[in-house]
């Protein structure tokens, strides 16, 4: 063999050698590391939040929609209406009795026909009666429960803002329905929140009658 035949098979195998150290065979699982890594320290829980005592106030909410000035006033609008149909059912009623007198009076002197018809008067009459008590009393009940619930609803926003202002945190209603042993009287802040709801919803003076000349 020549000696330039000896030197280029020397020479690929070096160049063999260098590639393979270059370029190793791939492997389908790499060789696991001698000291894997230790784990991450786990995180420490959230310290607790600690919560002070809640502050309680008690208010009378129904007392306090009656004592506010829109209460009054709203009120005074719903007492006029009663009235009204009060004076309504007044005179069905004087008109009713007057026929049933009118029948008892007169009825032997009637003959079968006007008689028949008096009595029929009074039995439309008796039904009209009736059907307007019902009407009249759903009606105002009605009126007083929309009333009630719109107020009610004002009230609720002047108890939060007397309540923020106090530094209260829960307010408890009470009344007739609540009966309670003993509450400080300081920690009832019915009053205050009347004052606080007629300054938020005032209610416009009415207006003057004119002067006559």
């Amino acid at each position: 063999m020549s000696r330039i035949t000896v030197l280029v098979l020397a020479a690929l195998m070096v160049a063999s050698v260098v590639f393979a150290a270059q370029n190793p065979p791939a492997t389908q699982n790499p060789p696991a590391a001698q000291n894997p890594p230790a784990a991450a320290p786990a995180t420490p829980p959230a310290a607790p939040v600690v919560i002070g005592p809640a502050k309680m106030a008690f208010v009378d909410i129904q007392l306090s929609i009656q004592a506010s000035d829109e209460g009054k006033k709203e009120a005074t609008i719903l007492q006029n209406y009663v009235d009204q149909k009060s004076g309504e059912l007044q005179k069905k009623q004087k008109e009713l009795e007057a026929l049933r007198t009118q029948l008892e009076v007169t009825g032997s002197k009637l003959n079968d026909e006007a008689r028949a018809e008096l009595a029929e008067q009074i039995e439309i009459k008796n039904t009209d009666l009736e059907r307007f008590q019902q009407d009249t009393q759903r009606d105002i009940d009605n009126r007083r429960n929309r009333l009630q619930g719109a107020l009610g609803n004002k009230m609720l926003k002047a108890i939060e803002k007397v309540a923020k202002e106090k530094g209260v945190n829960i307010v408890q209603f009470i009344g007739v329905a609540q009966i309670y042993g003993y509450i400080d009287p300081s920690l009832v802040i019915t009053e205050d929140v009347v004052k606080a709801y007629n300054v938020m919803y005032p209610v416009a003076a009415p207006a003057a009658a004119p002067v006559k000349k």
